[in-house]
């Protein structure tokens, strides 16, 4: 009888463990450190080369329009107003193109020769009315009736002295509009001096919302200018009512046109020229001029435009028409400008809506102006996808940081951190303690413990995925001895032995890749956040700013010069 040799069985295999053993840290550690050296590598080498500052102004390329002869009245049929273009002209006192000059001032209109049009509005004295809210204190002028500053009571600048300045106080205006007359004269209204509704130098608004209007005649016709402001709202209404338009405007309408950037707020002149940029929203889709890799650039948007802004890292002025199936387009131009007081460049952008002429002998255009902090319930409040002008970071990661950052970042900081409206946590029977909101520091520190939770299932299946390579290692030696010679074969053992246990040997790493998107939504997001601009905590002065504890002779590309 033949006898058999008793079969050694394998071992058990250990019980998985969820906690990461010694060597499995440092796998973690070393494919962490890879994908970080893997991330810059590919931003240092793809990204587009640096701009050079410029020390002097660019050439202007917007067209200037020379005011014509008095013979002009007269002129023919194919004279440069009725084919829509105006002849350059250099502005006195302009520097020759050989000998560029920096200035801090903007480039001031030109006011059109008198004629039976413009004669009547040419002459008169300047005068500043203020209007004062809780929230702002703004500037008019009755030359132009524009807005010559915007200042926001409840925001500071870098310093926490200054407050936020939302206009360029050079621009000798903010909103004008710009049109061709029936006597082929190019009218930009900031030239012109208009009547005011009221005598008073200042306009308070505090329990109802109050108006502010400005009239100049033009020639037969009437263009009136009035704004509303309203308690406790950053929000501005504006009508532009035109009385007999025919009179003073041709078929080519006109444009409701913003003058100037952004004012610098933050300190960091570097940062504030990445952050700035002009957007308008057109056809369902928001199209952007931020100067990010050219000194200068136009684009033109046809059709109807939602609204037009202005924006900064914390900031935006959005114009918006009440009936936007009624513009005929937009124009969104800007160009990089020295300046005398920085060796850094200054984005000088202008936006225009165009607007078509009315056909009624009585006209009115109707306009909403936001001015104020990129808040995304003050935004979304207009139904217009206004916070889509915010960048989300990377646009690979979009995907995943625009619905945390809307439904979890957003939410904390502003419930948490600004604290529930009273009326809630009444009726609701809350905290009182939840009406006043907690430090924002701790609200951060609960969406680091959401998010861990969040990814706590990929990190807990990482780690059993290398529990479970780990159990196979003796085996996987066995194959790789065994089959030492073989390549093939040993590949194919391998394979078969991974299915027979159901291990993934890639099944450690892509959980953790699967993380990194979550993480960099969080990383990308709290710079951004006006609800935690200059709010400290602890021993950082500003949550929304980098606490720098080295400041390194080099720039990182798309991190900065500190650690």
């Amino acid at each position: 009888m033949r006898s058999h040799s008793p079969i050694s069985l394998c071992p058990l295999a250990t019980p998985l463990r969820n906690n990461p053993a010694p060597e499995d840290q440092r796998n973690v550690i070393i494919a962490t450190i890879l994908v970080a050296v893997i991330m810059f590598a590919w931003m240092f080498w793809f990204s587009p080369p640096p701009q050079q500052q410029q020390t002097a102004a660019p050439d202007d390329t917007t067209q200037q329009t020379e005011p014509p002869s008095a013979e002009a009245d007269t002129a023919p049929a194919d004279s440069p107003a009725d084919t829509g273009e105006f002849p350059t002209a250099e502005a006195p006192g302009e520097a020759p193109q050989d000998q560029p000059e920096v200035s801090d001032q903007a480039a001031q209109p030109e006011a059109p020769e008198p004629d039976s049009v413009t004669a009547a509005a040419l002459g008169g004295t300047a005068r500043e009315i203020v209007v004062e809210t809780d929230l702002y204190t703004a500037v008019f002028s009755t030359k132009g009736g524009t807005l010559q500053r915007f200042t926001l009571k409840e925001y500071k600048q870098f310093n926490q002295k200054d407050p936020v300045q939302i206009v360029d106080t050079t621009a000798g205006g903010t909103l004008s509009l710009s049109f061709t007359t029936p006597t082929r004269r190019r009218v930009d209204t900031r030239t012109l001096y208009f009547s005011a509704s009221t005598e008073a130098d200042t306009v308070r608004v505090e329990d109802e919302s109050r108006t502010l209007a400005f009239e100049a005649q033009l020639g037969d016709g009437t263009l009136r200018q009035s704004y509303t402001f309203h308690p406790d709202d950053y929000d501005l209404g504006l009508a532009i009512e035109q009385e007999r338009p025919r009179s003073f405007l041709t078929s080519d309408g006109y444009e409701l046109t913003w003058h100037g950037g952004m004012p610098y707020s933050e300190g960091g002149e570097e940062s504030e020229l990445r952050y700035t940029g002009l957007y308008a929203r057109n056809g369902g889709q928001i199209r952007s001029l931020t100067l990010s890799g050219e000194d200068q650039n136009e684009k033109r948007v046809d059709g109807d435009v939602s609204w037009m802004a202005v924006k900064n890292k914390y900031f935006t002025a959005a114009l918006m028409p009440d009936r936007p199936e009624t513009a005929r387009g937009g124009v969104l131009s800007g160009s990089k400008e020295g300046r005398v007081s920085s060796e850094a460049a200054f984005k000088n952008l202008t936006g225009r809506i165009q607007m078509p002429l009315p056909r009624e002998a009585s006209h009115v255009d109707e306009f909403h102006l936001y001015a104020g902090p990129i808040d995304y319930y003050n935004l979304s409040a207009y139904g217009r996808n206004l916070y889509g002008m915010v960048d989300y970071g990377w646009d690979w990661f979009e995907w995943l940081t625009k619905p945390l950052a809307k439904y979890l970042y957003i939410p904390m900081l502003t419930y948490l951190g600004g604290g529930l409206p009273e009326t809630t946590v009444a009726s609701l029977g809350l905290p009182a303690w939840l009406a006043a909101g907690i430090p924002y520091g701790i609200v951060v520190i609960l969406m680091a413990i959401i998010i861990k939770t969040l990814v706590y299932p990929l990190t807990k299946s990482s780690y059993r995925s290398m529990a479970k390579m780990r159990e196979l290692q003796p085996k996987m030696q066995e194959i790789k001895d065994k089959y030492d010679d073989e390549p093939e074969k040993q590949q194919e053992e391998m394979m078969k032995l991974y299915r027979e246990t159901g291990v993934n040997p890639i099944g450690g790493c892509l959980p953790m890749f699967l993380q990194y998107p979550i993480l960099i939504s969080l990383y990308q997001f709290i710079p951004k956040s006006i609800q935690l601009r200059q709010k400290s905590f602890l021993w950082a002065a500003d949550l929304s700013a980098p606490d720098v504890i080295l400041q390194l002779p080099f720039t990182i590309p798309f991190y900065g010069d500190y650690v």
